[in-house]
């Protein structure tokens, strides 16, 4: 079994016993897959074959990730992009707290073993380039994670969440993002990504508060 290690930010520290181990058990299971799929490829990886690396029932792995996609597509910082944004001074410019929140993520996820998260972002986007499946489901899931974007940035300018502005922004860093890491798969992921985030996040203008 693959050792699980949950690097959490700030925010998720002061999270209950419970939802620590629900961080802890989903990163046993994704780090279970990845070590599958660098020794036999992702579709040759099986749910029964997962959860016995990881030493769960494949039931669980089900209640954690809907489908075999979904646990190469997310992440266990996903749920705590809202309340890194609300870390960030109320008057400080959106972009600008975007910026620092998705910084911030990264950085604590490298901390604790920067070879092996590096490695395993590598995995993470070749198979999101080179497996249509995986794509597939990618452009499904996208609109879970910027629908919690909406709502973050909602509360941070005053606008609704549906509003089309607020839609059409999280959205559009969804997309900005998601072409990121098909460039950076798709040159070998030579480049630092974190600097690709950074060049992703300036082509954006701030979103006008209410």
């Amino acid at each position: 079994m693959t050792t699980a290690r949950t690097p959490v930010p700030e925010a998720a520290r002061h999270l209950g016993l419970r939802e620590r181990k629900k961080l802890k058990t989903r990163r046993a299971i994704r780090e279970a897959t990845y070590s599958l799929i660098r020794e036999q490829g992702y579709e040759a990886t099986t749910v029964e074959q997962i959860a016995d690396r990881a030493e769960v029932s494949p039931s669980t792995v089900f209640r954690y990730f809907p489908a075999k996609e979904d646990i190469v597509l997310t992440d266990e910082y996903d749920p705590l992009l809202e309340e890194l944004l609300r870390q960030r001074p109320a008057d400080e410019p959106v972009l600008e707290s975007l910026r620092w929140a998705f910084r911030e993520a990264m950085t604590t996820a490298l901390t604790d073993n920067p070879a092996h998260e590096r490695e395993e972002t590598i995995l993470r986007a070749r198979v999101m380039v080179q497996v249509p499946q995986v794509r597939s489901r990618l452009m499904e899931s996208m609109s879970v994670t910027g629908r919690l974007l909406c709502r973050a940035l909602a509360e941070r300018t005053g606008r609704h969440e549906d509003d089309l502005e607020v839609r059409v922004y999280a959205m559009g860093l969804m997309g900005a993002l998601l072409e990121t890491m098909v460039y950076w798969a798709e040159d070998d992921c030579r480049e630092d990504l974190p600097t690709l985030i950074d060049r992703t996040l300036s082509t954006f203008k701030d979103l006008p508060r209410r």
